[in-house]
């Protein structure tokens, strides 16, 4: 599923809650050392997430978001905020030459750069999450 959360929207904002349960709690967050990771540098995205990048700039970032559920991967286009909803039972990881994030025929590929290597922790703390949901 993927949301433009740009301007915020209840209903959307619903629809996650729904889907990926509740942002963490306070006391949750900090027990984890933190919900959110560093940007990420895209290097490739499916044929339907091609209106999230930019067309103007070579370099498009991104960051993931823990929920109890699943992930959002949030995606900045200039101004706007577009979001990939996955729950972790739709989620897939690839690790080779690049980093990628696949759910449904929907994928995003990430750079193994500095930015990779600051987030090694991070994708840690997801995969756990993934495989204790």
């Amino acid at each position: 599923m993927i949301v433009n959360r740009t301007y915020f929207n209840k209903d959307n904002e619903k629809e996650i809650d729904n889907i990926l349960g509740n942002s963490f709690s306070f006391l949750r967050t900090l027990k984890l050392r933190g919900i959110g990771s560093s940007r990420f540098i895209i290097h490739s995205v499916s044929k339907n997430l091609i209106h999230t990048i930019n067309k103007v700039s070579d370099v498009n970032y991104c960051n993931i978001e823990l929920r109890p559920k699943g992930i959002i991967v949030n995606i900045t286009q200039q101004l706007n905020l577009f979001s990939i909803i996955i729950p972790y039972y739709k989620l897939v990881i690839f690790n080779s030459e690049t980093f990628s994030i696949h759910l449904d025929g929907t994928f995003i590929k990430i750079l193994k750069d500095k930015n990779y290597l600051n987030n090694k922790k991070f994708i840690k703390k997801m995969m756990n999450l993934k495989n204790n949901s």
